[in-house]
C-alpha cells in the first residue's frame, strides 16, 4: 500500500508541476501577444535588456564552443572519409550536421546553461525576498513585468544565436580543413553548393 501512495503521489506532483509550467507558459505567451493587440504595453526596455543579456552577452561562449564542434566533426568526419576516400565531402558532411541538429542543439543547451539559470536566480531570489508579493501588492501583474521581457528576449534572440553558432561551427570545419587537411577555402565553400 506505500508503494502505490508514494507512485500516485509522485505522479500528482509531477502532474501538477507540469501544469504549473504550462500555465506560466501561456501567462507570458498572453502577455507577449494577446495583451500587445489589446493595448497593454509590454516594458519594452525590459525585454531589449533581457535579449542583451541572453543574446549579445552570450554570443562568446556561443561562437567558442561552435567553432570548436566544427573543428571537432570536421577532425572526425576526415578520419574516417580518408579510408573511402571522401575527403571533399568534409566541408558538405559539417555543414549539414552543424546546422541540422548540433548548431541548435548545443545553442539550446548553452542557452539554458547561462541565461536559463540565470533567469531563475534571479526571480528565486525575488521571491525569497518577498519582492513578487510587493509587486502584487502594487497591482503589478509578477508574469507581465517579470516572465513576458524574459519570455520575449528568448524568442527573438534563440534564432540569431543559432545562425550564428551554425556559421561558427562552419567556420570551424573550414579552419580544420585549411590546416588540417590542405583544403583551399574557395574549394570548401565549392564543396557547400
Amino acid at each position: 500500500m506505500a508503494l502505490a501512495t508514494s507512485i500516485g503521489d509522485a505522479t500528482i506532483s509531477g502532474l501538477a508541476y507540469v501544469g504549473n509550467l504550462a500555465r506560466l507558459t501561456g501567462a507570458a505567451v498572453r502577455a507577449v501577444v494577446v495583451d500587445i493587440f489589446r493595448g497593454r504595453k509590454l516594458p519594452l526596455k525590459r525585454a531589449i535588456h533581457q535579449a542583451m543579456s541572453a543574446g549579445v552577452e552570450a554570443l562568446p561562449i556561443v561562437s567558442l564552443i561552435s567553432f570548436f564542434v566544427g573543428t571537432i566533426i570536421a577532425l572526425q568526419g576526415a578520419y574516417q572519409l580518408r579510408k573511402l576516400g571522401a575527403m571533399q565531402l568534409v566541408a558538405a558532411a559539417v555543414a549539414i550536421v552543424i546546422t541540422r541538429e548540433l548548431g541548435p542543439l548545443m545553442t539550446a543547451i548553452m542557452v539554458i546553461g547561462r541565461s536559463g539559470s540565470a533567469f531563475a536566480a534571479e526571480i528565486g531570489t525575488m521571491k525569497v525576498n518577498e519582492e513578487i508579493d510587493a509587486l502584487e501588492t502594487m497591482a503589478v501583474e509578477p508574469v507581465h513585468f517579470l516572465v513576458a521581457p524574459k519570455f520575449l528576449a528568448m524568442v527573438l534572440m534563440m534564432p540569431c544565436l543559432t545562425t550564428w553558432a551554425d556559421f561558427m561551427g562552419i567556420v570551424g570545419g573550414g579552419a580544420f580543413g585549411v590546416t588540417g587537411a590542405g583544403f583551399t577555402w574557395a574549394l570548401l565553400s565549392s564543396n557547400l553548393e
